[in-house]
């Protein structure tokens, strides 16, 4: 663990649920010592369809849980990130418990209208996929940056492997991821004299709800069993599996830590050698 993480405060979106990214990150970050803020939605609003969405009740029991695992402090907000007044509102709520924010985890997402291809993709779809994966880290970026000045401070966002190889049936998640990686290095660039660095991680084929439910639909689709379905996806990468949430969530807080702090503008892959390309 990053000894250099004790006591600071860590703000992650979309850590709701125990099966996603976000809360792998928040569990490691938490056994280090940092304070997590939990963001997410609720319940309130339209979620993915097929793909469990993290409840109030289940952000609450996360920092909760977390709270008494490690003795740290924590909170559980409700954020929707294509609402400019639930970021403000978050923030007033943060402001009430902590002076800053020393590290960000831009990780909400999620898929509207696929699988389709571009020229028939539901418009409305489109620009849902883009606002809640793009446009909302610009929106808690630009709210938290603020909290973040006057000491060295990291973000982390969550772009993905198809925002650097195109996927079949989801273009407007792999424009989105895409834009991730181009908005990393803008704000690294602007953010770099502030002594707040700003990197990437590009997740391949991690075992998440969403690629459960790929695995789910693939299977009835082909008319083999799940677990047909996942071994024929672990073929595709070369080291013949699919990755956890935990091994993202090792990347991200090593790109919060200290130990990295040579490293800003980056967007680093991980997918077992899925995409071997920078």
């Amino acid at each position: 663990m990053y000894s250099d993480l004790k006591g600071k405060t860590a703000l992650i979106t979309g850590a709701g649920k125990r099966t996603g990214l976000g809360y792998a990150m928040a569990e490691k970050l938490a056994a280090c010592g940092t304070n997590v803020i939990i963001s997410d939605l609720g319940g309130k609003a339209q979620e993915t369809p097929g793909v469990k969405q993290g409840t109030r009740e289940e952000m609450e029991s996360i920092a909760e849980s977390l709270g008494g695992s490690y003795g740290v402090k924590t909170l559980a907000v409700e954020l929707d990130v294509t609402r400019p007044d639930s970021v403000q509102k978050m923030v007033h709520e943060i402001r009430t418990r902590f002076e800053r924010i020393d590290l960000l985890f831009n990780n909400a997402g999620a898929v509207f209208g696929a699988p389709s291809t571009v020229h028939d993709y539901d418009e409305s779809a489109w620009l849902k996929t883009i606002d809640v994966n793009l446009h909302g880290v610009f929106r808690v970026s630009k709210a938290i940056v603020p909290m973040m000045l006057g000491k060295p401070a990291a973000i982390v966002n969550v772009a993905s492997k198809a925002g650097k190889a195109p996927p079949l049936w989801n273009p407007a998640y792999a424009v989105a991821k895409a834009g991730v990686i181009m908005l990393t290095k803008v704000m690294a660039r602007d953010l770099a004299t502030q002594n707040i660095r700003v990197n990437a991680i590009c997740p391949g084929l991690i075992m998440t709800d969403l690629q459960r439910l790929r695995i789910q639909m693939e299977a009835e689709v082909f008319g083999t069993s799940y677990d047909q379905a996942k071994e024929k996806l672990a073929k595709t990468v070369p080291m013949e599996r699919l990755g956890e949430p935990s091994e993202v969530a090792d990347l991200a807080v090593y790109l919060a830590s200290a130990e990295s702090s040579y490293i800003t503008g980056q967007a680093i892959n991980i997918g077992g050698g899925a995409l071997m390309e920078l």
